[in-house]
């Protein structure tokens, strides 16, 4: 260890060396302001009092001539080809004699804030990386979400002078390289270190979940059997929840013994990550055993209408209710298609579940309706929102994709949600009579459509190239190849 360490400090003492030598040759690299500065702003929002003394005051390492572009386009539109149609029609300086690159000299930097996309186009001699261009694109995307149009301009372009026609010494791919040959040794102890640490704590959470909820079960075992005892087991609901009361005190000892290994554990092992599943598979088994026991106090309270069944009653109303409350959001969010037949369905079945809820209630409370019945009703309830959401996901699918690949691509999203497979963990279990008749899956959630409708927009506009590079000029750019590409913020 010694000697290693020594090999270390020596080559990050050459490293010093060169890193004090190397800003005298890079500061006469960097001094070249842009050869002009032009803008055309068709899009109406820059701010060019601002934006050109700020461009002409950036230093490139060759004389640049720089082109800011912007239209208002749509999300469906191809920047890239947008570009170069512009300059065809009205700019044909910005391209080589031949037709097929970029002029040389040339930087263009583009942006369309209706359709929010970026793009980055050089002549030959100032090409980057399509690597390096993304760099570009997303120095400026946090201010652009901003709308800070003119400020984001102004950081893409500054980024783009630091990257194009930069002295290899001065490149990413060198400092990283040299650096990491320099601290591989330390940083491969310090990660090591590291990531016991964090497991260590990981598993120190996990052990303190299961220990809080293996608290309170051991605390009501006797009074989880006595509810057990007295519910209903003619009842369907009472029989499917004794069903799951059978296998308690086995789970429970399961819960025990992983309890006692988990206890068992030094401070050493604690780090290591067949103990952390360890962990996490004893704070999972305690959990849905607090939730469990919690059901069986609800089922005999609301089936035997004990002097508890209102509150009982409000637990097994409160998942529906939470859907109710999310609706609105879901529906005005970006793609919501608020505006849609399904999304009115929605809204007036929200609306009449609301008032349905009072009369279930009401009915509950002057025994004018049984237990079953209004649990029954409540089913009913939350599988109709399903399918209402299913309908809504077909409009939502409808309005985004643009051909069949991608429609299959969110329905498929869709339903992986629902099926609870996007989590890297099975879905939780819903703490509720209902939840535990009934598989997870059975209803399609409010948060499940969320989840499934964010993946597969994601996913489409990664395949789009929306959350990549787009490098192609479309149908109308021909044989044209000059160095571009533009992404989405």
């Amino acid at each position: 260890m010694t000697q290693m360490n020594t090999a270390v400090h020596r080559l990050v003492g050459l490293l010093l060396v060169l890193a004090a030598l190397l800003p005298a040759g890079s500061a006469a690299a960097f001094a070249d302001p842009p050869l002009s500065v032009e803008v055309q702003d068709t899009a109406g929002v820059l701010d060019q009092n601002k934006l050109i003394p700020a461009l002409e005051g950036i230093e490139f390492y060759e004389p640049t001539r720089v082109v800011i572009y912007t239209y208002n386009g749509s999300t469906e539109d191809n920047l890239n080809e947008e570009v170069l149609r512009f300059a065809r029609s009205g700019h044909p300086e910005w391209i080589s004699p031949d037709g097929q690159k970029w002029a040389d000299g040339m930087f263009i930097f583009a942006l369309d804030p209706i359709g929010r996309h970026v793009g980055t186009y050089m002549g030959e001699d100032r090409k980057v990386s399509l690597e390096q261009r993304s760099d570009i694109q997303d120095a400026a995307k946090d201010l652009f979400r901003d709308a800070q149009w003119t400020d984001g301009t102004i950081a893409g372009v500054r980024r783009g002078a630091e990257l194009i026609n930069q002295p290899w010494y001065l490149s990413a791919a060198f400092l990283i390289t040299a650096w990491v040959t320099a601290g591989t040794a330390a940083l491969g102890a310090a990660a090591w270190i590291t990531v016991r640490a964090v497991t260590r704590s990981s598993s120190r959470k996990e052990i303190e979940r299961g220990d809080q909820s293996y608290a309170s079960v051991s605390m009501d075992l006797e009074v989880t059997e006595l509810n057990a005892g007295t519910i209903p087991e003619a009842s369907r609901y009472g029989g499917h929840v004794l069903e799951k009361h059978r296998t308690f005190l086995n789970r429970y000892n399961t819960a025990s013994q992983l309890s006692n290994k988990v206890h068992a554990l030094s401070r050493r092992d604690l780090g290591r990550r067949r103990h952390l599943k360890l962990a996490r598979e004893y704070a999972d088994a305690a959990s849905e055993l607090d939730a469990l026991d919690d059901v069986i106090a609800d089922t005999n309270a609301l089936l035997n209408r004990a002097g508890t069944w209102p509150a009982a009653w409000d637990r097994q109303l409160a998942p529906f209710r939470k859907d109710l409350a999310g609706l609105e959001q879901l529906l005005t969010k970006r793609h919501g298609q608020g505006d849609s037949a399904t999304a009115a369905a929605l809204r007036s079945f929200r609306d009449q579940s609301h008032r349905d809820i009072e009369r279930w209630t009401a009915e509950l409370a002057e025994a004018k309706t049984s237990p079953e019945k209004a649990l029954d009703r409540l089913y009913d309830a939350r599988s109709r929102l399903a399918v209402l959401l299913e309908n809504h996901a077909q409009t939502v699918i409808e309005g985004f994709a643009k051909n069949e690949r991608e429609a299959q691509l969110m329905r498929k999203e869709m339903q992986a949600a629902q099926d609870g497979l996007n989590h890297k963990r099975r879905r939780s279990y819903e703490p509720s009579i209902l939840g535990t008749v009934y598989p997870s899956y059975n209803f399609f959630s409010v948060a499940t459509f969320n989840s499934g409708l964010n993946t597969g927009v994601s996913g489409v506009s990664s395949a789009r190239g929306g959350g990549g590079s787009t490098t192609g000029y479309g149908s109308s750019g021909g044989s044209f190849s000059g160095s571009g590409s533009s992404s989405s913020f």
